[in-house]
């Protein structure tokens, strides 16, 4: 596995807290709440959240990649960068509220850390997968077996930069009804094929692919996974 964390940089701990299900809207106010009131001496949080159906579209997103406007799925618009894309049961959803200032970190090396953390997760289920040039992400490997699920996309990320600090983040898809994401152009391309871990034949825990995500950050953006820190107070979902 490889880590993108500097030898010697003094690791800064992250706050983890796992929401459960939560519906979009509370964990988007939550976000963008936690980011306006924050000083230079918050801690860094990972969220970890399983959402309801729901369709997400970016900032500078065309509507016309919903394929069906009059889906009983919602449909909203969001500060994030990137299309459309969809939150559902079987999804983990980790929300990365960090100082990218005090962990002087640029937005390339922040998605190429996360997409690593994605990568390497899925490496401990013996899944293979890899970046794909101009479409942030995770897929399959081309010369994944069986070939059919080659190129497919397991893993979307999308992120928001305000006062130099990041919320948002990035959905896994573990074991999911992968059928909405057929109501949509996933990312803004057409007929990109979506899959999940179950499909692949990994029966797999939510709560444990949840844990290793957060454990694959952390390694990223801390050098470790004992980084991360249980709250000292917890916020109940919504």
């Amino acid at each position: 596995m490889e880590s993108e964390f500097p030898a010697n940089s003094p690791v800064l701990p992250i706050v983890l807290r796992r929401r459960g299900v939560e519906d979009y809207a509370a964990s988007f106010d939550a976000m963008r709440a936690f980011t306006d009131s924050r000083t230079a001496d918050t801690p860094d949080e990972l969220w970890l959240v399983e959402h309801p159906p729901v369709y997400t579209l970016g900032l500078a997103g065309d509507p016309a990649h919903l394929l069906n406007p009059n889906s009983a799925i919602p449909l909203v618009k969001v500060d994030r960068g990137g299309q459309i894309t969809y939150h559902g049961p079987g999804q983990v959803v980790a929300y990365l509220l960090l100082d990218l200032r005090r962990r002087q970190l640029t937005v390339r090396e922040l998605v190429r850390r996360i997409e690593q953390a994605a990568i390497d997760t899925l490496a401990a289920y013996n899944l293979a997968s890899e970046r794909k040039a101009g479409a942030p992400g995770i897929y399959l490997t081309q010369d994944f077996a069986p070939a059919r699920y080659a190129g497919a996309k397991i893993a979307a990320l999308g992120l928001k930069i305000r006062k130099g600090c990041s919320y948002h983040g990035v959905s896994l898809n573990v074991s999911m009804d992968l059928r909405p994401f057929l109501q949509i152009n996933p990312c803004g391309y057409a007929g990109l094929q979506t899959v999940d871990m179950a499909s692949l034949g990994i029966e797999a825990d939510w709560n444990d692919v949840a844990l290793t995500l957060a454990e694959q950050l952390a390694v990223q953006f801390c050098g470790t996974a004992a980084a991360l820190q249980a709250p000292a107070v917890e916020i109940e979902a919504v």
